[in-house]
């Protein structure tokens, strides 16, 4: 490989690219980025990939989550504490159920792209540019609303700023305190200390504390680009926009400038994996991506569908394991179920999220590997945007609380049985199923501080 740089990325094809009318006024705005503070630390981004390699052995579980397309209207303290409030609830019933520590990363403070099938839509014979994502242009259709803007950018970066700052408000403040009330633990298997006393469960010390990380598709690589900073080790340089970023489905070409960029940055990265990606392909982004087979560096997330996962992913499980590489495999159940109605609404059908998600246990564990995380587009609104689950709406109900511009979510009582039925997947459902708040608990609070 050549000798990377933070601009290597540069001289290979770019997918998903942005076209800047005015080009002078995009670099303005970069420099003006690259001025300003980092989002997050570097021993942060270390911190999280220790976790991650402990998660590959099985001794913790990734739980990523959030909007699929983060709007900056929602830089409010309701959206912004719901969102962590249904991570944080999910992740004390898979602790609860697989006795083990869960690591919590939200798709938030910065997951404002994202990647379009085509590049324009037309409504009425009328042609305009995809909305891609509050970072790059507006949703009204409007030829104004459309025009990529560099000034979003700036925006994108404050309101990330906000996000994390009110999160990190909220967990300093004792926020899971009112999530876990008294127990510390609901496992069962010890004898939980009331929160406020500052006695620490058995099975899981310092429940009542959380390290929260964040995540986002590393889409629009000017704007990741302009917060990568050299880092305390020679040579080293950490995308400091989030924790965790990812390459997409439609932008993992081993020679494009994806790949090229995160092949460089320090950061653990994810991989996700759909239904066109081969074994000699993946073994191959698996060389270019983590040459030194890096523990914590890789996290696979696989995404093929109900109707895809017993043909997709049995190879390339078989491919990884025969190679001896260290990965993180990692199911994302939504994207490739998504559907349209007869009344042109995309939905995703919670029984296939949850048959995929099934299948995928199922898969890893015939297959000797491990499945050690899921990744969900969720939020903590009670939306009508996904079908099904315990009380949740039917077709003819979507549009009572359809709020996504993009991709539909679970809402916060099917993330919420999600969980619960993860738990009880792998875990100890006898000892540990009584003990689970029912779903739905506080449904009518479920956004509150």
């Amino acid at each position: 490989m050549n000798t990377w740089t933070p601009d290597s990325w540069q001289t290979k094809p770019l997918a998903q690219g942005v076209d800047y009318a005015d080009r002078a006024h995009l670099q303005r705005t970069l420099a003006e980025l690259a001025a300003m503070p980092p989002l997050v630390g570097s021993w942060e981004i270390e911190e999280l990939k220790r976790q991650l390699a402990e998660a590959q052995l099985g001794r913790r579980f990734l739980l990523q989550g959030g909007d699929c397309c983060e709007r900056f209207d929602d830089c409010r303290p309701e959206p912004i504490a719901g969102k962590l409030k249904i991570l944080l609830e999910m992740g004390l019933i898979l602790a609860a159920g697989q006795n083990r520590r869960v690591i919590h990363v939200g798709r938030i403070a910065g997951q404002f792209a994202k990647p379009r099938s085509a590049e324009t839509e037309t409504h009425n014979g009328v042609a305009l540019p995809s909305y891609r994502g509050d970072l790059i242009n507006r949703p009204a259709f409007t030829a104004e609303a459309r025009a990529p803007d560099p000034r979003l950018l700036l925006r994108g970066y404050q309101r990330a700023t906000l996000t994390l700052h009110y999160i990190h408000g909220l967990i300093e403040g004792g926020f899971i305190k009112t999530i876990a009330g008294k127990p510390l633990c609901w496992c069962g298997s010890c004898t939980a200390a009331p929160v406020n006393s500052g006695r620490q469960c058995n099975c899981h010390p310092n429940i009542d504390r959380v390290e929260f990380f964040t995540s986002h598709e590393g889409l629009h690589l000017d704007y990741e680009r302009a917060q990568t900073r050299p880092g305390p080790r020679d040579s080293t340089w950490y995308d400091l926009t989030a924790h965790f970023p990812w390459i997409g489905d439609r932008t993992r070409s081993i020679g494009g400038a994806h790949v090229e960029f995160f092949r460089g940055i320090a950061n653990p990265i994810g991989l996700k994996v759909g239904p066109t990606m081969t074994p000699e392909e993946l073994l191959a982004l698996i060389d270019v991506l983590n040459p030194n087979d890096e523990p914590g560096r890789l996290t696979l997330i696989h995404r093929f569908g109900l109707r895809r996962i017993e043909k997709c992913l049995p190879p390339l499980v078989e491919a990884v394991r025969r190679c001896g590489k260290t990965v993180l495999w990692c199911c994302d159940p939504m994207h490739g179920n998504t559907q349209l109605t007869q009344g042109g609404l995309k939905t995703r059908d919670f029984n296939h999220v949850l048959g995929e998600l099934d299948r995928a246990f199922e898969i890893h564990a015939r297959l000797g590997s491990v499945l050690g995380g899921v990744h969900f587009e969720l939020t903590g609104e009670n939306v009508t945007e996904c079908i099904g689950g315990a009380g949740g709406p039917s077709e003819a109900d979507l549009g009572k609380a359809y709020l996504s511009d993009v991709d539909p979510r679970l809402n916060y009582e099917q993330a919420l049985e999600m969980a619960a039925s993860i738990a009880r997947r792998t875990g100890n459902s006898r000892k540990y199923a009584r003990r689970l708040p029912p779903v739905g608990l506080n449904r009518e609070n479920s956004n509150s501080q």
